[in-house]
């Protein structure tokens, strides 16, 4: 086992090395001037001079790529253009934000999405796995934009029952209890997609176990149906571990518009700020630290995986 993780390890260094250098040539070579976005059209050209100096947009792109990659190394992201405050500083809160966000929908998703495939696998052939894949396909293919402004119409401004943006009411208690009731939207909006896939690919894997030998076996044996099924729910887990890590993994992105329909101050919404307002550095430390919370996810799914499965391990 320990070999395995240090193996996977040593392929996550190159990986992150070359998300890297993708990250930073894509965002330096997006269209737009971040000079003429911070100073304006009308800025004198020695203030534009200036400032590009200052920030280094006047060297080639290999010389700024190695000198941000050195500052990277040394926990150093650089600083915001809009803000003149350190990107780090910035990033911080966001993804503390966006990781509540993302608990309480992948909450949801591990819940109904194994749910869902669990009806649906234990009655193949009724109304159960009907209603359930449905439920399944629903989820995936309804627009989550459409969707979110459904939630929003109904249960916050039709029924007054939830809030519709932000994380604590302005003139509220606050507290935990604030937070949750300001979650229960965003988070539902954010779980759709998610859920429905989780569903999908739980009651197909469950389904394949239960047809199995093994499901045989275990009936032969005597085993209670609740016995049969705690087993073959273990033999099924792999797919659903590996389709959960990507689904948390989609979540820790952030839902850009989850987040800013909601006003939910997390990384996505600070992200698709930052690029409207072309803070290259701001940006490039976003979307840097989403690709390495996506190996970090990946990397945690796979020792899982051994862990359930000693045959990866070889």
């Amino acid at each position: 086992m320990t070999r395995f993780l240090l193996r996977r390890l040593l392929l996550a260094v190159p990986t992150l090395l070359g998300v890297s250098a993708v990250v930073f040539a894509t965002v330096a070579l997006v269209p737009g001037d971040p000079v003429t976005a911070f100073l304006g059209p009308g800025a004198p050209a020695e203030a534009r001079q200036a400032l590009a100096e200052r920030i280094g947009l006047d060297r080639p792109l290999p010389v700024r790529y190695l000198d941000w990659l050195g500052h990277v190394l040394t926990g150093d992201l650089g600083t915001s253009i809009s803000t003149q405050r350190p990107v780090s500083a910035l990033l911080l809160p966001a993804v503390g934000q966006t990781l509540v966000l993302t608990a309480a929908a992948f909450a949801l998703v591990l819940l109904g999405g194994v749910l869902l495939g669990t009806l649906g696998a234990l009655r193949p052939h009724g109304w159960t796995k009907r209603l359930s894949g449905a439920a399944a396909t629903l989820a995936v293919s309804a627009p989550q934009y459409s969707v979110a402004l459904l939630l929003t119409a109904v249960f916050a401004v039709h029924w007054r029952l939830l809030p519709a943006g932000g994380t604590h009411d302005a003139f509220g208690p606050g507290g935990t209890g604030d937070l949750l009731r300001h979650l229960v939207l965003p988070a539902t909006a954010a779980a759709l997609v998610p859920l429905g896939l989780t569903a999908k690919v739980h009651r197909a894997a469950l389904s394949t176990v239960l047809a199995s030998d093994l499901a045989d076996g275990l009936r032969a044996r005597g085993l209670g149906r609740a016995a049969v099924l705690r087993h073959c729910a273990h033999n099924a887990s792999p797919a659903l571990l590996t389709i959960g890590g990507l689904q948390l993994a989609y979540l820790l992105e952030g839902v850009v518009f989850v987040e800013t329909l909601y006003a939910w101050p997390g990384l996505g919404r600070l992200l698709y700020d930052a690029l409207t307002a072309r803070d290259l550095p701001l940006v490039q430390g976003g979307v840097l630290l989403v690709a390495t919370a996506f190996v970090g996810v990946n990397l945690l799914v796979d020792a899982a995986h051994a862990a359930i499965d000693p045959r990866v391990r070889s």
